[in-house]
């Protein structure tokens, strides 16, 4: 399993407590579109320094179910090693996906996940939950492949426990296409959470929805069993 592309973003701020944000791009998204369009300019004007790594994956990773142990192999250990104690991911749609399931199989080794439009699951699946009433206990049943089923099944117990870490932010436009999975899981989140706007599935809007949550300081540091009150 190999890392396509890593590009790397240091923070000027000082600081020994400083938060690594690996920033996880979607299907046909290259890692250097989120310097160009002011993602990684906009993380490093939060007054925590943050540490950007941007992570291109092979898709092969995604399609041979093998994404979380390439994360974990060559950034989550390795930045572990250089003594990062606060590490976060933010996904775009595909990549989206890829946080998760990262978070679903190690949530102790991440902080928060910044979702951005994230894939969540097949239209079919998508219509079954929303048809049984949302991220319920009944998930794992509902979800039609085996990266679904980890997916959700941990998303649904996590919000279940209203677990403090890994923190959860939601960003999604209202005419994207995976819009209908967003609500669902837009239901189960804070208001402070959730940021939502007109657009699609597009950079315009996932650059104003970044923005947007980045006023929630999301990197404040937060007391231990803070959950901000995920919605049961």
């Amino acid at each position: 399993m190999s890392i396509v592309t890593r590009l790397d973003y240091a923070s000027p701020l000082p600081g020994d407590d400083r938060v690594l944000l690996v920033m996880l791009p979607g299907a046909g998204i290259r890692a250097a579109e989120f310097a160009a369009q002011g993602m990684v300019e906009a993380a490093h004007a939060q007054n925590v320094p943050v540490d950007v790594a941007v992570v291109e994956p092979d898709l092969a990773l995604y399609l041979e179910d093998g994404v979380t142990a390439a994360l974990h192999e060559h950034v989550v250990e390795p930045a572990r090693e250089r003594s990062y104690r606060r590490i976060w991911l933010l996904g775009i749609s595909l990549g989206g996906m890829g946080a998760l399931l990262y978070a679903s199989a190690h949530p102790t080794q991440v902080e928060g996940l910044v979702l951005l439009a994230p894939f969540l699951g097949t239209r079919g699946t998508m219509a079954a939950l929303a048809k049984a009433g949302g991220l319920g206990p009944e998930i794992r049943s509902l979800a039609t492949t085996a990266p679904e089923q980890r997916l959700l099944g941990w998303l649904s117990g996590h919000l279940a426990q209203e677990a403090s870490a890994p923190a959860l932010y939601l960003g999604y436009a209202r005419q994207d296409r995976f819009a209908p999975g967003h609500r669902l899981l837009a239901q189960r989140l804070p208001p402070a959470r959730t940021a939502v706007r007109d657009g699609g599935h597009d950079w315009p809007a996932w650059t104003a929805l970044w923005r947007e949550l980045l006023t929630r300081a999301p990197f404040r540091p937060r007391p231990s069993g803070d959950s901000d009150c995920y919605k049961s």
